[in-house]
């Protein structure tokens, strides 16, 4: 029997892309409210969607 030599799964890849689609929408909410306190709430937001994103990506992996 053939047995797949890979495991990783779409639904890694899949989790992995929304959660960088919205640390890239944290990071556009941080450069457009600059100096305001919602650019933190934006660079929060970017980092911890992007850490997630990583964490996705080694779980299913």
């Amino acid at each position: 029997m053939a047995d797949s030599t890979g495991s990783a799964t779409d639904k890694g890849l899949g989790l992995t892309l929304g959660l960088a689609a919205l640390a890239t929408l944290g990071a556009l909410a941080m450069l457009i409210g600059a100096p305001e306190i919602e650019a933190a709430w934006g660079f929060g937001a970017a980092v911890i969607f992007a850490a997630l994103a990583v964490v996705a990506i080694h779980v299913w992996d």
